[in-house]
């Protein structure tokens, strides 16, 4: 492996224990905290897959007429991703990408997606993130994590796209959070089954295949330009910064809930 895939690794250490080891966890405790947290992480899932896709669109031809685009590797790994992140398949068989899936888990666990739905209702038609942020009412966390990603896509370069959905990955999740989630499907399998099979799916190819062909395209795309080295890992610091500020919120979210004397939970 490069070296400098390691310098990063060892640089953004500090960021990724923050993440795994944040507060948000001791407090998920039963289903109503789950569809909390599910109702903020799916922008998160959302926008990875749009980080994904605008990675495909720079590495290979995506438009008629076809042309060679990039070399045959590159195309390799980002088409194997894209083929595993797009078109998953679910305990019944069928196929569908992992955010239609956390959508159903949503379905499934009582969680609202009004707000997700109503977000990409208004940006599929104003093209403009602002008015879908204020049409879904987001929370500042949320919407400063889109925007990031969205500023990382803007610049319209492969090699910090890559660097970002390496490193800023959702198998972020730790393992505190999928056992808090395997507790509870212990008491409430029918909410919360789609939810851990997500978790454990997505984890499961993340942290291992598609993990590590993301590495080689970072390796690939930085090359031997030890600005771009320096790049990449300035935009991962970014990237690990606004999951925890999300982590944050979300955190925030639940503790409100927690407090009202209305909570159901």
């Amino acid at each position: 492996m490069d070296p400098r895939i390691e310098k990063i690794r060892t640089k953004i250490e500090p960021l990724k224990q923050a993440i795994v080891n944040h507060k948000l966890y001791s407090i998920v405790e039963n289903i109503g905290d789950v569809r909390i947290f599910m109702q903020h992480h799916v922008y998160a899932v959302w926008d990875f897959m749009s980080l994904l896709k605008s990675l495909q669109h720079h590495l290979t031809c995506t438009s008629v007429p076809w042309f060679p685009k990039g070399d045959g590797e590159t195309r390799y790994l980002i088409n194997e991703i894209v083929t595993g992140e797009e078109s998953d398949i679910l305990p019944n068989g069928l196929r569908m990408s992992h955010f239609e899936m956390y959508l159903a888990a949503m379905d499934q666990a009582g969680a609202s997606t009004e707000a997700i739905n109503e977000f990409l209702k208004v940006l599929q038609e104003s093209h403009n993130l602002q008015p879908a942020f204020e049409a879904a009412s987001l929370s500042p966390s949320v919407r400063d994590f889109i925007t990031f990603t969205f500023h990382v896509i803007a610049t319209d370069q492969p090699h910090l796209l890559a660097a970002v959905f390496c490193f800023g990955r959702e198998d972020l999740i730790p393992d505190m959070f999928r056992s808090i989630v395997n507790d509870i499907e212990k008491t409430d399998p029918k909410n919360i089954a789609l939810f851990k099979y997500y978790l454990d799916r997505h984890i499961e190819v993340d942290g291992d295949h598609h993990s590590n062909l993301a590495i080689q395209m970072v390796t690939k795309l930085c090359g031997d330009n030890e600005e771009y080295w320096k790049q990449a890992e300035a935009a991962v610091s970014a990237a690990l910064q606004f999951r925890i500020n999300l982590w944050n919120g979300v955190y925030d979210a639940i503790e409100a809930t927690k407090a009202s004397p209305f909570s159901k939970n």
